[in-house]
């Protein structure tokens, strides 16, 4: 199979989240089962493809994207009427929320990072259009004006330090970025003549009018919908922040120092590669921003994770079991990675 079909395998989780919500009962964990049971499971035993090689540029890249979008749409769409239609308990309507978050957060926001950068404006539409499906106010502009700016120095609220756990990372992380979001903008309309607690303000445009959405469901449809529309925006922005944490654990650098690809972790876990549309190669992403998903390349000198992005969630959850993972891959001046650990924070 070509690299570039390989990816189709992202869509999988989608799938399972529709089959869940038109079933109702508990089929709603189905999707839960298979991302954080099969998958996680599968990646410990899976080989890693560190194949470099890209396809020539067709349709297909961007239309797997456009697919996406339109499977978000219909997941979103379709656990608002199982909810309705269905009498969940309590119980079932967070097993229902946990299962379409996390579609919306290793499925909707990730292939939102990728339309963000991409220049076409249509595209960016596309991908503010997804994080807002997943409750996201602040990663559009924090992602771009600051993390990318300054990823691997204390100014990014999106780089975990180390020792940190990703608990503390996610309330730091999760609060820090929407501050420095809004402050972005605020200083964007201040150049301007402009007020900064405005609708033009970014953060204040999109908290207004996903509040005003989750308000229209709640009045429409009734609580339960509110709860499961704001607890997987929960569980989605919480396994964003966790990506965040993997990818830059401990690494730091110089704020004059150039990004390249020792300051990101990365991994060639099929399963992580490819459900996940190559975000696993993170390292070639910071180093080249604006390069597609795929033609992004594996690096020998790149710090190395010990897992893939599916199966290292249960270690961070844990941190001592995350500490004992990671910990001895930093602390070796001859590290596996190929890095130096002078590097590290």
């Amino acid at each position: 199979m070509k690299r570039n079909h390989k990816y189709v395998l992202s869509l999988i989780p989608g799938l399972m989240v529709l089959t869940g919500n038109l079933l109702g009962g508990w089929w709603v964990l189905l999707n839960t089962f298979f991302s954080l049971g099969v998958l996680a499971i599968l990646e410990n035993f899976v080989h890693e493809d560190k194949d470099n090689e890209a396809e020539e540029e067709d349709w297909f890249p961007d239309g797997l994207l456009v697919a996406h979008v339109i499977l978000q749409t219909i997941c979103i769409a379709t656990v608002v009427w199982s909810t309705v239609i269905h009498d969940y308990s309590f119980i079932q309507l967070v097993m229902l929320s946990l299962s379409v978050g996390i579609n919306s957060g290793a499925s909707a926001i990730v292939i939102a990072h990728e339309l963000i950068h991409r220049k076409d404006p249509k595209f960016n539409v596309l991908g503010q259009y997804l994080l807002f499906t997943a409750g996201n106010i602040y990663f559009f502009i924090d992602h771009l004006k600051v993390h990318h700016k300054w990823v691997g120095t204390l100014k990014d609220p999106a780089t975990s330090r180390y020792g940190e756990n990703v608990y503390s990372f996610f309330v730091r992380s999760f609060t820090g970025q929407i501050r420095s979001a809004f402050q972005v903008e605020a200083n964007r309309l201040k150049s301007e003549g402009k007020f900064a607690w405005s609708i033009r303000n970014y953060v204040v445009a999109c908290a207004l009018l996903l509040g005003l959405f989750y308000l229209s469901m709640m009045l429409v449809f009734g609580w339960k919908v509110l709860v499961v529309l704001v607890l997987q925006g929960f569980f989605a922005n919480f396994l964003l922040e966790y990506t965040n944490y993997i990818e830059h654990y401990g690494l730091s650098r110089n704020q004059d120092e150039r990004v390249t690809e020792i300051h990101s972790w990365q991994t060639d876990k099929v399963i992580s590669r490819f459900f996940l549309i190559d975000l696993s190669r993170h390292a070639d992403h910071h180093y080249y921003a604006s390069k597609p998903y795929h033609t992004l390349k594996s690096y020998e000198s790149s710090p190395l994770l010990p897992g893939g992005y599916v199966s290292m969630i249960y270690y961070a959850l844990i941190p001592p079991l995350f500490f004992r993972k990671i910990h001895p891959l930093m602390n070796k001046s001859d590290s596996p990675s190929g890095i130096s650990v002078s590097s590290v924070q």
